[in-house]
């Protein structure tokens, strides 16, 4: 799915802190709004009600409360503030789009499921599912969700209804946090040293789940505040679903090595009595995924290749872009390798389908919409067409549009299309305007100017308001605030219309991208609170080259221009060298000491990861003798006091 990293508590009840400090108060949907989302009732078949059959099916039992804390009692997970809400007889409020509300009905149908035999699901735990796979003596569990207290509280759930089995067994299916982050709350590091548990994971997984929370971290979970609405009050002019589920958990996300990697499409695994069949899917939702076929239950894990959604082929919080021609055809290889076998496909979010013909038919129209994107974006791209221009003409013929499981709850095909002609063009269009065009910050004003000055533009932009043009007066109002950030009447009425826009969108992200740009203008940026982007098990897996390539984008240039100096660090209990060497306002690194260094460190790996999560301090670590330091150290010292450290709380929406 995504890859949000674990919030500070400061942030657990961040929508309610949102609401107690607000200066403006969320505007009603205008007659526009109303009438947008009203067509949407009409033109999509609602009249379609086996998804809610089948979000049903197998229910078990569910917690009559579902507000989960952590030790120390600040609330990580509550379905209880949606429950307000969102009920399933309720129709959509005007402040939101009714296929969006559709999919929030159907995610907030959670509890212990039945799959088939012997496989359960507990779903609205968290924003993905975590899936039990039962054993001869214990539980296999797939995806452990993200946060070490709502996998407890699911494990804790599913033994107290179906009586106490031992975890013997995880899979991670892919390298995204909802998919490992809370397998501290079902295994323990004694059972796995002691060989009692194994855990699964394609090939790729430690890598990439470590690498992905640490390069682009800051920028990513900043982007990620917009994109998942954690921050957003829950109510219907708020946060109401994030396509995927709800929202996300903000507990403990923590991280266990894999014991087994997967490494090629048609490994089986025997485990507590189950054999698990694995079909290795690289390069698709996350660059090492896996589906997982049960032969003897005749099931199908989908991992998060398919679910009852559009996903993204580039994820609106930041991220590489995913290779839509890929994802169709690793779909259409689990078709031809499972397809005349399959009787019940489930996955890590949303709930399952039964019946053979039916999932067949799933999946091809799955696979054909990630095709689809990707071939008619390219035909256009190749007609000379944009990224934006394609955005805009781009249809799913009716067969895909009007097929629920493809509705852009998550993905859209507008940013999707988008995605796919910069995988293949980049960022430049090839019109000569836009090759060295102006930033918002000086662009801003010169528009102004044109357009006649902040009164004339505020005027005829209210015009374009009272008309319904939203798009077009956020373009707009854009440039006003960037011109002139201290605008108050510009930053209403730019709010004002993200705001209608948010109430628009089918696209959870969508909705909390506009909603959140809105409560930022009329605010501010929060101060409290932040992000938390590498927990201490993901400081814990870096390799040493992880963590050079990370000092190497934070090294600032201004401070270390026309320096050179070279620096030798050993790693007393893994045993490894390197020699790092400042040139040319650039930190290059060797796996070997340099013959002459300015100042050499030693130290071990764990001493690092102590000062990296401020267990204690570079100087402290030196004083009781962990640290041993020769040569100049005034090199040392400069060195550390050239790398910046990132500021969280980045204006997005404003200069």
């Amino acid at each position: 799915m995504f890859k949000l990293n674990k919030l500070t508590v400061g942030l657990v009840m961040a929508g309610l802190v949102l609401q107690s400090y607000a200066a403006t108060a969320p505007k009603p949907a205008t007659e526009f709004t109303k009438q947008a989302n009203q067509k949407v009732l009409e033109e999509l078949p609602f009249n379609d009600k086996q998804d809610f059959a089948d979000a049903k099916k197998g229910f078990i039992a569910k917690p009559d409360t579902l507000t989960i804390k952590d030790a120390k009692g600040n609330v990580v997970w509550d379905l209880e503030a949606y429950k307000k809400y969102i009920t399933s007889d309720a129709a959509a409020p005007d402040t939101v789009n009714p296929s969006l509300w559709r999919n929030a009905q159907l995610n907030m149908e959670y509890g212990l499921f039945k799959v088939t035999d012997k496989v359960y699901q507990i779903r609205g735990f968290d924003l993905s599912n975590i899936t039990f796979i039962e054993g001869k003596k214990g539980w296999i569990v797939m995806d452990p969700l993200i946060s070490a207290e709502t996998a407890k509280a699911a494990l804790d759930f599913i033994n107290e209804k179906l009586g106490k089995r031992p975890v013997v067994g995880v899979v991670y299916s892919h390298s995204h946090v909802d998919h490992y982050g809370g397998v501290r709350g079902v295994v323990s590091d004694a059972d796995l040293k002691a060989g009692k548990v194994k855990i699964f994971a394609p090939e790729g997984f430690t890598e990439h789940a470590v690498s992905e929370n640490v390069i682009a971290g800051n920028v990513m979970s900043r982007r990620a505040i917009y994109m998942y609405g954690a921050m957003l009050p829950r109510n219907a002019q708020g946060g109401v679903n994030g396509g995927l589920g709800q929202t996300t958990s903000t507990g403990s996300a923590g991280l266990l090595l894999p014991t087994q990697f997967i490494k090629k499409t048609g490994e089986e695994v025997v485990i507590d009595g189950v054999k698990m069949v694995f079909q290795v899917t690289p390069g698709t939702e996350a660059p090492a995924e896996m589906n997982t076929y049960f032969p003897q239950f005749k099931g199908l894990w989908m991992a998060e290749n398919t679910t009852n959604t559009m996903h993204n082929i580039l994820t609106l919080r930041g991220a590489q872009v995913r290779d839509a021609l890929k994802w169709s055809s690793y779909l259409n290889e689990t078709i031809n390798t499972w397809g005349d076998k399959v009787e019940v496909k489930f996955q890590s979010h949303h709930w399952p389908r039964w019946g053979n013909s039916n999932i067949v038919d799933y999946f091809k129209k799955q696979r054909d919409l990630y095709k689809y994107t990707h071939d008619q974006s390219v035909r256009l791209m190749n007609q000379g067409y944009t990224g934006e221009e394609i955005s805009e003409m781009i249809q799913l013929p009716p067969e895909l549009n009007n097929f629920w499981p493809n509705r852009g709850y998550y993905g859209t095909l507008r940013h999707n299309s988008r995605a796919v002609y910069q995988r293949y063009m980049g960022w430049y269009n090839g019109n000569p305007s836009n090759l060295n065009n102006l930033p918002p910050e000086m662009v801003g004003p010169k528009y102004i100017e044109f357009m006649g000055g902040e009164a004339e533009v505020l005027k005829k932009a209210q015009a374009s308001f009272d008309k319904g043009e939203y798009r077009w007066v956020a373009e707009v109002m854009k440039h006003a605030v960037f011109a002139n950030p201290s605008n108050t009447e510009a930053k209403e009425l730019l709010a004002d219309a993200l705001e209608q826009l948010g109430y628009q969108a089918e696209s959870g992200p969508w909705r909390s991208v506009y909603l959140q740009g809105a409560f930022e203008l009329r605010n501010g940026v929060p101060k409290a609170g932040g992000i938390n982007t590498a927990s201490p098990d993901t400081i814990k897996a870096m390799s040493p080259e992880m963590l050079l390539d990370y000092l190497s984008v934070r090294l600032n240039p201004e401070k270390t221009a026309g320096k050179k100096y070279t620096i030798n660090l050993s790693f007393t209990d893994t045993k490894q060298d390197y020699a790092l060497s400042v040139e040319n306002a650039v930190l290059n690194y060797n796996k070997a000491l340099a013959k002459k260094a300015d100042v050499g460190v030693a130290m071990s790996k764990a001493t690092l990861n102590a000062v990296q999560l401020k267990e204690t301090t570079l100087e402290k670590a030196v004083a009781d003798g962990k640290v041993k330091i020769t040569g100049d150290v005034a090199v040392l010292e400069d060195f550390m006091g050239s790398l910046d450290n990132y500021q969280f709380w980045f204006n997005v929406v404003t200069p």
